[in-house]
């Protein structure tokens, strides 16, 4: 018998997903498959789930959510056999666009009933894992405005994206990978595993999730006119052609803010305030298997 254990965020995706694990049970032969499901409460909360459920040896976890939800989940499942599945329900679903997972609940639920699996890479900044991207300057201000908007829509994101870039102060950063040490005033480091962000918007379209590298996106300060062109190329997914945006391939890299104590940044689309003004990134090639 199949174990498939499936953590639902409720509230994803503005909570319209109506997702439940009555309605799953509908697709899985009950002499076959063993179903059981979880939902979340808060932020958090799915780490808790999938490590108690993760001790039940099941043959899958499903991450029912966005890229918040799925990076929790996945984070409990490096160094396991356990294979990650994928409802996309959430706002922006970047990794789920990148692997193909459709939003339809029964065509994403159908790729986990049929089983197959391909390995990807994470991503570590510090102690926290990341699977689609990380990002350290207005990127993080922007997810912060966006985490506290009325509704997590493509309006709010761009509402978040115009407010921060006035407000953002661009501060000096020390970026070290291979033999290079950059010293910039930067107003975004993003570093990516895929080539989604969310909503269709890319900075790094041709990353891919299974070639050992993430791509780093270097970008100084910027002009108002500036500002206003590379929103352009965001939301066209032409970063590459932005004269400014620096764009390297790396394994590992050192980012040192030295006038600040702490830093904000953001993990797979989620706020984080790290306690350190160092971090240390890192890609953990063939990590997670996933199912496809």
């Amino acid at each position: 018998m199949i174990y498939i254990h499936f953590i639902i965020n409720p509230v994803s995706g503005g909570g319209k997903h109506h997702l439940s694990e009555f309605f799953i049970k509908q697709f899985f032969e009950p002499e076959k498959y063993k179903i059981k499901a979880d939902y979340t409460l808060n932020k958090k909360h799915a780490i808790e789930l999938a490590k108690k459920a993760a001790s039940k040896h099941p043959d899958i976890i499903v991450a029912c959510g966005g890229d918040g939800t799925i990076n929790e989940v996945a984070s409990c499942l490096l160094g396991t056999n356990i294979k990650l599945g994928i409802i996309p329900v959430g706002s922006g679903n970047g990794l789920a666009s990148h692997l193909n997972i459709p939003r339809d609940l029964k065509k994403s639920l159908e790729i986990i009933k049929n089983g197959n699996k391909i390995l990807i890479d994470a991503g570590k900044i510090n102690q926290n894992y990341f699977f689609s991207n990380t990002g350290i300057g207005i990127d993080a201000m922007i997810i912060k405005k966006y985490e506290h908007s009325s509704g997590r829509k493509l309006y709010s994101y761009i509402k978040a994206a115009i407010l921060s870039s006035f407000e953002y102060r661009t501060q000096p950063a020390v970026i070290s990978f291979d033999d290079k040490i950059i010293n910039l005033k930067t107003f975004m480091i993003f570093i990516s595993n895929s080539n989604e962000m969310g909503y269709g918007m890319s900075l790094t379209p041709n990353a891919m999730l299974t070639d050992g590298l993430l791509d780093l996106i270097l970008i100084p300060e910027l002009s108002f006119t500036e500002k206003i062109a590379l929103g352009f190329h965001v939301l066209q997914g032409t970063v590459g052609r932005f004269a400014k945006a620096q764009h390297h391939q790396v394994q590992n890299l050192r980012i040192e803010m030295p006038l600040k104590i702490y830093t904000d940044a953001q993990i797979d689309g989620e706020h984080y305030n790290l306690k350190t003004n160092f971090c240390k990134i890192s890609v953990i090639p063939g990590a997670l298997n996933v199912l496809v």
